[in-house]
């Protein structure tokens, strides 16, 4: 018999650091690993590969971003991600998206999100306003690119000032900006996502509260498996809070560590050291956050990001040998 466990999570909502709402959300977990192929669903899901998983070779000279695609389509993935397109001006961004969109149609893959580095807070409003600004022309980036979805950041530090050193006190800026944000991207039929990245952004908690406080049926989240580990959240925890907002998902491998290594040097917030692995060759438990995103009844992209520069080619390629397999044992059809 399956055993269930109610969770209770209280959202709150705040307008100009004040509270309006407080509601509950009752959600039932199993308490046992349940395959997703009970009850006869099937679920389907496309894997794409995003551009920052070959950067080692690309750095290295083996590889140019213009053959990602072309890589992409020998592995056998359905789609690839890319992100910040090179460049320092507009026009120069959108050459590249085009040459690059036409590297994509070339191989036979569609190009599954467009990902950009941002930051949306400051204490200076007129700055704002500047990256607002700039990130709306990506979103244009992103058409060129004829991509769905764009993600972007929203901030990586806490503020200089006492009024300003809380995320929480960050949240009604970095809100607007990014409902913002969608609300342009909607006319172009884009929408908009903020991943747990950056340093601060990491949490699922924060994460969630930023989706509530954007409140836009254009924006969602991508949920990164892997990046919680550099907040010291459960993975498998973390992802079952944030997968009903789930539009777009990167599966990330970590190796974790109680003491630096020459691999694993990058620090957690609690002291850790981590880096990234292959898929399936790390300390998250990457079936069990795919079996929490199905019965959350996720269905689109899952995206392979190798945060790692050794070996890019060899590890993209393994990777999703070892996703076929987590697909396979738990009855996720490729679409």
């Amino acid at each position: 018999m399956r055993k269930f466990v109610a969770c209770v999570r209280a959202v709150i909502n705040y307008k100009n650091d004040t509270l309006i709402t407080c509601s509950l959300r009752i959600r039932e977990f199993s308490s046992q690993f349940v395959p997703v192929q009970g009850g006869g669903m099937e679920i389907k899901m496309k894997i794409s590969v995003s551009s920052y998983s070959f950067s080692g070779d690309i750095k290295k000279g083996v590889l140019s971003l213009y053959d990602c695609a072309r890589r992409a389509k020998e592995y056998g993935y359905d789609a690839v991600e890319y992100t910040d397109m090179p460049g320092e001006t507009f026009k120069e961004q959108a050459a590249a998206a085009k040459k690059v969109r036409q590297s994509a149609d070339e191989a036979g893959l569609p190009i599954s999100a467009y990902s950009i580095g941002a930051d949306l807070f400051s204490e200076d409003k007129s700055d704002v306003k500047k990256e607002i600004e700039r990130v709306k022309s990506q979103v244009e980036i992103a058409a060129i690119l004829g991509a769905g979805i764009m993600r972007h950041d929203v901030c990586y530090n806490l503020g200089k000032t006492g009024n300003t050193r809380s995320f929480g006190l960050m949240l009604p800026t970095i809100s607007e900006a990014a409902r913002e944000i969608t609300e342009y991207a909607k006319k172009l039929s884009i929408k908009t996502c903020t991943e747990n990245h950056g340093y601060i952004a990491q949490d699922s908690y924060r994460v969630e509260s930023l989706f509530n406080a954007v409140a836009h049926d254009n924006y969602g989240l991508l949920v990164d498996i892997g990046n919680f580990v550099c907040a010291d959240e459960d993975n498998a925890l973390a992802v079952s809070k944030v997968a009903p907002y789930a539009i777009y998902v990167h599966v990330k491998d970590m190796l974790v560590r109680d003491y630096k290594t020459g691999m694993c040097c990058n620090m957690t917030r609690g002291g850790r050291y981590f880096c990234g692995t292959v898929i399936g060759e790390g300390d998250v438990d990457i079936k069990r956050c795919l079996n929490i995103l199905v019965r959350a009844g996720y269905d689109g992209y899952v995206s392979v990001e190798y945060d790692r520069e050794n070996n890019s080619c060899e590890a993209v390629k393994q990777s999703l040998i070892n996703l076929n397999k987590f697909f396979d044992e738990l009855n996720i059809k490729r679409k």
